[in-house]
């Protein structure tokens, strides 16, 4: 056995060493992609067929789950402030295609005088939210619904957005 033993002990280490040199590289891996600011797998899911404005001159209702806010919401889980604007409205969707311009990996897919739709991705995984903004001049505010595509739960970062577009705007 003490020969087997020390037969295998040279293996060992070299098995030892090809796992630590391939957990740093993946390590590594993962780090570049981070700081690139590009995601490290892509989860995008599809887009959902119910976006932009419905037949109500609404959004469209949050699901049952609770990856979406909606200023449109009455009730707790979904529900979100408006944003407030002061300006015309041509102004009022200059900022706000600005601030969300001015987020990093988002991009804007739809604009329209009164409405704005943009795509965000998150940066480890790839998810990409949905989120949409339909002015209403005559109560001065822009709705708002921001949605995850995919899972259950965003962990509050649909709502997180929302208010740093709040807090920009402001």
């Amino acid at each position: 056995m003490t020969v087997q033993t020390q037969k295998l002990s040279p293996l060992r280490l070299i098995l030892k060493v090809l796992i630590s040199l391939v957990l740093v590289a993946i390590f590594a891996i993962g780090a570049t992609f981070a700081l690139s600011g590009e995601s490290l797998m892509k989860f995008p899911g599809k887009q959902p067929t119910n976006i932009g404005i419905q037949s109500s001159g609404q959004l469209a209702s949050c699901p049952n789950t609770p990856n979406c806010v909606s200023s449109y919401s009455q009730d707790a889980e979904h529900g979100i402030e408006p944003l407030a604007y002061n300006s015309t409205p041509t102004e009022a969707i200059a900022k706000l295609k600005t601030v969300i311009q001015n987020l990093e990996r988002t991009e804007i897919i739809e604009e329209t005088d009164n409405y704005l739709y943009a795509q965000f991705t998150t940066p480890l995984m790839g998810f990409v939210d949905d989120v949409e903004f339909l002015l209403d001049d005559s109560a001065k505010v822009i709705h708002v619904r921001s949605a995850s595509r995919l899972g259950k739960s965003d962990l509050g970062l649909n709502r997180k957005r929302v208010e740093i577009i709040r807090a920009e705007l402001s």
